[in-house]
């Protein structure tokens, strides 16, 4: 009979330490928090000191009870839950639920799911750390006024059904910004000139423009290009190239540090192309355990973490492995150890290994494809932060050509150290490296000119965020924490506030316009200095350095007052989403202007309520003819637009209300099946493509069919498919039935001919 019950948030984190435990130990899963504010009010007494009114999650009572039961039987309860504050208010809450005496409960903590540490945990158990609890805490009923008092706002001036969040409204308003910085960029035309010259040795390589009587060289269009290029030449014929000074230098480049949470879901997202909701879905499963033939094994430590902090230990079997892998050379003297950045927590080790003995190789049966891709990614860059740096000859030569300076610069790799294992990935706009040059050239030498290159090049704007660039400018601002980055990123897409194309997110209209109302109605909350302000206060209240309400109260105080503010101005805000169409309202003679509705944007007059003329924003294309007849009353049918997207309807509205889904003149590729592929739109507003039989026929797809012969089976149409990796590549036309893929430009060639 078990002597103590342990509760954990998951089954598979269970499974794993209850092979540490033994017999004398019941372990049970809670399934993460037991009990929440209530979904459908605010929940909140803020006459009583903002005191939280908290009830059982939907569906979390027969857990509870089974908690209870176990609890009455046990002589000691351990939770054993996340060591961070989430994991500690989870603990607390099963603790209230469970009704055992604090004397009877104890609190353990692990960084990583590991035998020794399991034990070593449950030999120190303590009592629940009601800093942390209180941090959380402030935390959520901080979301909770902002979400549940201002997202009224939103409903009183765009539209019913949208919503505020305290933190993912700044990460919107980043999103925003950088659209309205990309839109105000002009762009400057510049040129690029490149010299091909050769050693004495015979050895080519290429010198770039840089100066020309002392100054800075901008060569800003071709014309001036042409001139520099005629005098380069001119040089070149007479001689006049020569190397004024070669630097040579050994650079050396040091590993990156251990994975915390925020590099990991940025490497994860280069290197892997990852979301940052998929890497921690899948470094939480390595976390809390694999099963190893038949044992449940933890492989990485806990995985929400902004510390780079490594174990003694762990360091020296790294140290170790590295002098038998590689020899002993690629081992430093001393251990490394890396600086933790000003503000951390600092409460857990770095993402690391558990065991150095768990290699890839050894246990990749047991791995998904994703897990095995992220634990080498975890394992490399923990093995790689303790090994030497890698060593470069870098070489700088200057020359000198009349009043022109050029200068080329080259590296070369003297000595790999980190790199033989790793090499961090680059975001898109992070320059490649430097070419390598002849080792020959000396002060002094005469070079021969061979050739020039001019490129015209255009500045560009400053590229949208990646999910690894949005997570590093919310780090570097210290928006949300690590355990937040995905929820944020998630969250702003759920609520189609803004999409993901190729890989960059892009503000939709509807996202642009909460932005907009929010920094207007708010422009104190929704701000990055406020936000990050904010971190730091609940941050001391975990310290002991705050009371949780006196935080919530001096917060509200200002809140309050800018809400007061808000409903005194709701006209002015809602008339400021109105945009002028310049015309005038055939019905009655008023101005029509276009507004926000539940459906979107449509015009209506200025004389409402008196005159409620109104008519959909793209009234013109929703009449676009189809070239089809209404089989009810033969007049024609047009293309209009609603809230599921486009369909036909009779032209003949409203005597005749004919409406059908617009077909695509694409039969459906099932077996059997007679239907027709007509355009659909899903619940969040994306447009699909499925059969007109539905539900009899559940065929869809994402890709747009087209009606083309496939050029290898004949099938009766293609899908134009398009690159969400690549912006610069080009759209491809894929059977859905012998999956043959070609490029565009292929298959309209086969057509033309």
């Amino acid at each position: 009979m078990p002597d103590a019950l342990v509760v954990v948030e998951s089954p598979a984190k269970a499974k794993t330490i209850n092979k540490f435990l033994g017999k004398n130990y019941r372990v049970l899963a809670c399934m993460g928090h037991v009990r929440d504010l209530p979904t459908k009010e605010l929940g909140i007494d803020i006459e009583e000191g903002f005191k939280p009114r908290y009830q059982t999650i939907r569906g979390k009572g027969k857990i509870l009870s089974q908690l209870r039961s176990a609890a009455k039987s046990a002589s000691k309860v351990y939770l054993a839950t996340d060591p961070d504050r989430e994991g500690e208010a989870i603990a607390w809450h099963v603790a209230h639920a469970i009704g055992k005496n604090a004397s009877d409960i104890g609190r353990v903590q692990f960084n990583e799911i590991t035998e020794r540490a399991v034990i070593e945990a449950f030999e120190h158990a303590a009592e629940i750390d009601l800093r942390k609890v209180n941090a959380q805490q402030a935390r959520r009923v901080l979301d909770r006024l902002v979400g549940y008092k201002v997202s009224p706002v939103l409903w009183k001036t765009i539209r019913s059904g949208l919503s505020a969040g305290r933190v993912q409204s700044v990460a919107l308003r980043l999103i925003c910004e950088r659209e309205e910085e990309i839109k105000a960029f002009v762009a400057e035309e510049y040129w690029t000139v490149d010299t091909k010259l050769q050693g004495s040795e015979g050895d080519s390589f290429k010198a770039g423009l840089i100066r020309t009587k002392g100054e800075k060289l901008k060569v800003g269009n071709g014309e001036e290009a042409e001139r520099i290029v005629a005098e380069l030449k001119e040089l070149g014929r007479a001689e006049g190239y020569r190397i004024t000074k070669v630097t040579k230098r050994e650079q050396r480049r040091n590993p990156s540090p251990p994975f915390i949470t925020s590099t990991l879901q940025q490497e994860a997202s280069r290197r892997l192309r990852f979301t940052a909701r998929k890497t921690m879905m899948i470094a939480q499963q390595l976390y809390e355990g694999i099963d190893l033939d038949g044992e449940s094994t933890g492989l990485i430590t806990y995985m929400r973490t902004d510390s780079t902090r490594m174990a003694p230990e762990a360091v020296a079997a790294a140290r170790t492995y590295i002098r038998e892998r590689f020899g002993a050379d690629y081992v430093p003297e001393r251990p490394k150890a890396y600086r933790t950045k000003k503000g951390a927590q600092d409460a857990h080790e770095a993402i690391r290994p558990t065991a150095l003995n768990h290699t890839l190789d050894s246990i990749k049966v047991h791995l998904t494809s994703d897990q095995a891709r992220l634990y080498r990614l975890i394992w490399d860059r923990f093995i790689a932060c303790q090994m030497k740096p890698a060593v470069y000859d870098q070489t700088r030569i200057d020359i000198t050509a009349g009043e022109f300076e050029l200068r080329a610069t080259g590296s070369v790799l003297k000595f790999a150290g980190f790199t033989a294992l790793y090499i961090e990935g680059k975001d898109d706009e992070e320059e490649d490296g430097e070419a390598r040059l002849p080792a020959s050239l000396k002060d002094g030498d005469l070079l021969k000119f061979l050739d020039i290159i001019t490129e015209q090049h255009f500045t560009k704007p400053p590229p949208r965020y990646s999910e690894a660039t949005l997570v590093k400018e919310l780090e570097s601002q210290a928006i949300g924490r690590p355990s937040t980055y995905a929820q944020i990123i998630s969250t702003i897409q759920d609520r189609d506030y803004v999409v993901r194309d190729r890989g960059r997110f892009t503000p939709t209209e509807l996202g642009s316009t909460v932005n907009q109302i929010l920094v207007q109605a708010f422009p104190d909350l929704f701000n990055v200095a406020f936000t990050a302000r904010m971190e730091d206060d609940l941050d001391r209240v975990e310290r002991g350095g705050s009371e949780w309400v006196d935080v919530i109260e001096e917060f509200y105080q200002s809140f309050s007052k800018d809400l007061n503010r808000v409903e005194s101005q709701r006209a002015e805000l809602k008339r400021s989403l109105q945009e002028d169409t310049g015309e005038l309202c055939e019905k009655c003679g008023e101005k029509l202007v276009i507004k926000w509705g539940r459906n979107g944007k449509f015009v209506a007059c200025t004389g409402f309520p008196e005159c409620r003329n109104t008519r959909p924003l793209d009234e013109e294309q929703a009449l676009a003819p189809s070239g089809e007849k209404c089989e009810k009353c033969g007049s024609d049918m047009v293309v209009r637009s609603g809230r599921h997207g486009r369909f036909l309807a009779c032209s003949a509205y409203p005597d005749c209300k004919n409406t059908r889904p617009l077909a695509l003149g694409v039969p459906c590729p099932r077996n059997d099946c007679e239907g027709q592929i007509v355009e659909r739109v899903s619940k969040r507003r994306k447009t699909f493509y499925g059969c007109d039989t539905f539900p009899k026929c559940d065929f869809a797809t994402w890709d747009r069919p087209l009606k083309q012969d496939c050029p290898v089976c004949g099938g009766p149409y293609l899908a134009e498919r398009s690159s969400r990796r690549s912006q610069n590549q080009d759209p491809t036309l894929a059977c859905l039935k012998c999956g043959h893929s070609v490029p565009q430009e292929a298959v309209s060639d086969e057509v033309a001919s």
